[in-house]
């Protein structure tokens, strides 16, 4: 702010003689660039050598501007504008945006804060490269009101950006705005020297105030100008821009709409205490943005600092991976010693090799610019609006700005054109992963990133520091162990498994994904494929002996994406962990390993993580057993069980003894011991990796093994509550069935109330033992009996009981009925298609890409757990009337023109109905089903003791299939077990499926 580091000096109590060149005068009489002595010797002889002296004192513009909404191309332009002024930080007021944030624009850092759901009011900050640097917190208090936070030297400096009510609002809003602009003052920090700038909608008029306003305001005082002069007075401000000798042109700030009428009424207000600091405020009338303010520009001196931000690791572009990295990393491995090196340090010589060789030979990923979508010529419209304005051609510049909105538009039309060209080329090049991505840039909306977050207290915590060290603190609870764990000798010799193969190796190399972002290693999947196999398998091979895994495979990166609710609130974001992918190798190997322990152990009513049994599974099971009791006039009680973070929840001590009870040979959980021994992980948050810190509870996030080891711990808990030879459940073809289970989804069943009680009772407290919670509010009751109102409760707290519930995806209602489910999904199948609008109106996307895009989008949702469904005739009307509509919005016919059904499906040509498609789903199933001796089969085929209701009776899945297939019973069981010729029969009648749109029936072929 002055140079040398010391503090400016506090304005003397004389009132400051301002001539407007320049900044006021001490008394005394030395001009402010030497800086104040602070031990009180005279300052007289200080020579300053010009040239020294202002490379101190960089002056910096700041600026404010009522852009009256952001509308389209209209941030390019104000971009343009600050660059040709040199604006370092420019105030907006009126942004007319919703919800809050920052992001990056080219050169510039957008801070926004706007109001959540109405596009009203706004403010924002936009600041060039240098000024960001500079930037250590910002803060959005509502939308009239945003501060920023600077380091400068010697003091830091903070901004409030405000927009005030018009004069045509109420007193108590008016009062509200005012009483939070100084609730907003009071949190910033004591020192700081402050200005505040925006759009007060206040007039202070011409009239002197000291120390307050100068004489060089326009026109007379209003009452919002008296407000604001109060507020000045009791919070010690200064109104710098009626300070300045300026021309009437350089005071004004608002033009009316007739042109008539201009007035002074956005100020720039700097603290009394460091009102030197301001060299001159002027409104710039020759900038334009298609608003009726003027931009109001101060200088003032400062000097920033750099805030150093770790740089994000450059990614390497691993589509781009030459020839000549495999063949120097082979030639490089083959000198590489494996022979006397411990597992840690041959994997240090491995990354290094791996490092090297890539920096030599793979381009780095470069961050695409984002496509300007304003071309050219719309930019000089801009400037030849700008060139009249500045000439005072009042007609000229409205016709010009209707031109240019125009335009802008256009351009935005343009744009999406070309994305959805893009997407139609690698379509055609058969790039269906990068199609693919395209089609997700253009369904998704902007998202900007939030910059602050609360502590344990709530208070908002601004600067990066604390920002990471909350994040640190959070995540370290979440996962703290409780250090009393038994901790056996870990001395003890273990018998060794067999040995890898390099076959092993071989395979788990082909099943790592690609394109997924590496670990701290900074390694991707594809750049480890070059590595020869028999040093691989060394490595994996020393780790599988001695236990010992390097120290990096140990650590994960866990970065927090925002799920719903507060984003400011940690708890409100769930982590993804990156491991490093060469970890993954051995992972897989012994997964595979654990295989088949693990699907001898585990009971088939548990489905999550299974090989080909899916949540599709139970859906159809639950649907299943409903089915079959309400025929035979049973009763079921069900309750869904949601524990809290189950995952995170799993304590080690506990782990290490399941797998060991289920029979997992020592050796292995040896390895997974001594893997979850000192794990270490990082958050990554916008400011850089916070401190490492230890993990001590939880299966590892983003580890293969996670959801196998978590299988095996939930089974412990569910044979301590001695389920099997319960009598308590729902007996079905001589079963006897009361939990169904998809990983941490667990339900339970009773045909009674007591016997369900008892069960949510004896789960919760073996639960409690071993450090899984219930999440009380959200595990719900439900039941077929009577009118489905049963009152159980927990530790005196009610489960809530429901009619229906959505299970594992699928609405379940409790009389079993489907239609509710089908009209959800076909509601879900249409904002699917309504997200896809851009795609559909672009004529540069083919007719078959559209039609690929409905079947690989819209209608995988609109199918998910069809399975199971058993369409009544209203319903299938519905999913006939659902895929027609679909065409019709991809052909955009509206349905005012009279186009017929028939003329529609003869444009689109699709080989089966949207029905046929479900009722091939469901014959396929049956034959997977029947083929297979599984949970599945004994419920879809096995008997329940009882007396079948009298009256005609309801439409059972079975009576579906046989409908479909005009086969009975024993005709089917012969018929699936011929896979190809059942697949045929499935296709055959799929496709004969008549569609059922009004009286009319059409045949298509």
């Amino acid at each position: 702010m002055v140079p040398y580091g010391r503090t400016p000096r506090p304005e003397s109590t004389e009132p400051a003689t301002g001539d407007g060149r320049g900044p006021a005068v001490s008394n005394r009489g030395i001009d402010d660039a030497s800086g104040a002595n602070l031990t009180g010797t005279p300052v007289a002889d200080v020579a300053i050598d010009e040239s020294k002296g202002l490379r101190y004192l960089r002056t910096h513009r700041i600026a404010t501007w009522n852009v009256r909404g952001m509308s389209q191309g209209k941030l390019d332009i104000i971009k343009r504008e600050m660059d040709r002024l040199k604006i370092g930080l420019l105030g907006i007021s009126e942004l007319h945006w919703t919800d809050n944030g920052y992001f990056q624009s080219d050169d510039f850092t957008v801070y926004y804060s706007g109001h959540d759901n109405i596009k009203r009011n706004g403010v924002a900050f936009i600041a060039c490269k240098r000024v960001t640097r500079a930037i250590e917190s910002y803060s959005t208090i509502s939308d009239r009101i945003i501060s920023i936070r600077i380091r400068a030297k010697p003091l830091f400096i903070t901004i409030l950006q405000i927009y005030a009510p018009t004069s045509d609002a109420s007193e108590d809003e008016i009062e509200r705005f005012y009483s939070s602009l100084e609730e907003a003052l009071q949190q910033v920090p004591k020192k700081d020297i402050i200005y505040i700038m925006g759009d007060f909608n206040a007039k202070v008029g011409c009239q002197e105030e000291e120390r307050i306003a100068g004489k060089f305001g326009l026109g007379d005082r209003n009452d919002a100008g008296d407000r604001l002069v109060q507020f000045c007075q009791e919070n010690r401000f200064k109104i710098a821009n009626t300070w300045f000798t300026q021309h009437k042109r350089r005071l004004y700030t608002w033009t009316s709409p007739n042109g008539l009428y201009r007035n002074q009424i956005d100020y720039v207000l700097c603290s009394q205490r460091w009102c030197s600091s301001v060299l001159a405020v002027k409104t710039y009338p020759g900038a334009d943005c298609g608003s009726d303010h003027e931009l109001l520009v101060a200088k003032i001196k400062v000097k920033l600092c750099n805030i150093k931000k770790t740089a994000p690791p450059k990614k390497f572009d691993v589509s781009k991976i030459p020839p000549s990295y495999a063949v120097d990393v082979k030639n490089r491995f083959e000198l590489l010693d494996t022979s006397e090196k411990q597992p840690d340090e041959l994997w240090q010589h491995f990354q290094s090799i791996i490092l090297e060789t890539a920096t030599k030979n793979i381009p780095h990923r470069k961050r695409e610019k984002k496509c300007k979508w304003l071309t050219d010529g719309t930019i000089n419209l801009a400037d030849q609006r700008r060139t009249a304005k500045a000439a005072g051609k009042r007609e000229e510049t409205v016709r010009l700005n209707a031109e240019f909105q125009r335009a802008a538009r256009q351009d935005k039309d343009a744009y999406w054109n070309r994305q959805c060209e893009i997407l139609e080329e690698e379509f055609m090049k058969g790039h269906t992963r990068s199609a693919f991505t395209q089609v997700k840039k253009i369904r998704t909306s902007f998202a900007a990133r939030k910059g602050t977050i609360k502590d344990k207290e709530g208070r908002e915590l601004r600067d990066q520091h604390s920002i990471k060290s909350r994040w640190r603190e959070y995540t370290e609870e979440l996962y703290a162990g409780n250090n009393n764990v038994l901790q056996e000798a870990q001395g003890e010799a273990v018998e060794l498994e067999p040995s890898i193969l390099s076959e092993e190796v071989v395979s788990a190399l082909k099943q790592l994904p690609n394109n997924k972002a590496p670990g701290i290693d900074g390694i991707p999947a594809e750049m480890l494929r070059s590595i020869p196999t028999a040093a691989l398998t060394t490595l994996c091979q020393k780790i599988w002996e001695t236990s010992a895994w390097p120290r990096e495979w140990k650590r994960s990166v866990f970065i927090p994406l925002p799920k719903a609710g507060d984003a400011k609130d940690c708890s409100n974001y769930r982590t993804i962990a990156l491991i490093p992918h060469a970890s993954k190798v051995l992972l897989k190997i012994i997964q595979q390993r654990l295989s088949p322990i693990i699907e001898r152990e585990l009971p088939d009513v548990q489905a999550g993580f299974r090989r080909g049994r899916g949540t599709r599974n139970h859906i159809a099971n639950l649907r299943w057993i409903m089915e079959k009791s309400r025929e035979y006039q049973k009763d079921i009680y069900m309750c869904f069980i949601d524990y809290k973070k189950a995952f995170d929840c799993v304590e080690h001590g506990k782990l290490w003894a399941a797998l060991q009870k289920l029979g997992v040979p020592d050796h292995l959980t040896h390895l997974i011991r001594s893997l979850y021994k000192d794990q270490e992980a990082t958050v990554r948050t916008a400011y850089g990796d916070t401190d490492w810190l230890e993990i001590g509870k939880g299966v590892r996030q983003g580890c293969i093994l996670s959801p196998f080891l978590f299988n095996l711990y939930a089974e412990i808990i569910m044979r301590k509550i001695d389920l099997e030879d319960s009598e308590i459940g729902v007996k079905i073809g001589g079963r006897n069935i009361n939990n169904l289970r998809y990983a941490d989804d667990t339900t339970l069943l009773s045909e009674t109330e007591d016997g369900l009680r008892h069960l949510i009772k004896r789960t919760k407290d073996e639960s409690a033992k071993f450090g899984l919670l219930l999440n009380i509010k959200k595990t719900k009751i439900m039941t077929t009996a009577g009118n489905g109102n049963i009152k159980i409760k927990i530790d005196n707290e009610e489960i809530e009981c429901v009619q229906d519930f959505i299970f594992l995806g699928s609405r379940i209602v409790r009389n079993g009925d489907c239609s509710t489910e089908v009209k959800r999904r076909l509601t879900m199948g249409r904002s699917a298609m309504l997200s896809m609008n851009k795609v559909w109106k672009s004529k540069y996307v083919s007719l078959t890409t559209k039609c690929r895009l409905v079947y690989a989008i819209v209608f995988p949702i609109t199918m998910y757990g069809c399975e199971s469904w058993i369409l009544k005739k209203a319903d299938r009307r519905k999913v006939d009337s659902f895929e027609l509509w679909c065409w019709r919005r991809l052909l955009r016919i509206p349905w005012t023109a009279r186009v017929t059904n028939r003329e529609v499906l003869e444009r689109i040509n699709p080989d089966m109905s949207l029905e046929g498609k479900i009722t091939r789903l469901r014959l396929t199933y049956i034959g997977h089903v029947m083929r297979s001796s599984t949970l599945e089969k004994d419920l879809m085929l096995g008997m329940v003791s009882g007396k079948r209701r009298p009256g005609r009776q309801r439409m059972r899945w079975l009576d579906t299939i046989k409908a479909d297939t005009g086969l009975n019973l024993q005709q089917l069981t012969v018929l699936v077990q011929d896979r190809i010729a059942w697949r045929e029969l499935a296709h055959r009648i799929a496709k004969s499926r008549i569609r059922l749109n009004g009286k009319h029936h059409h045949h298509h072929h």
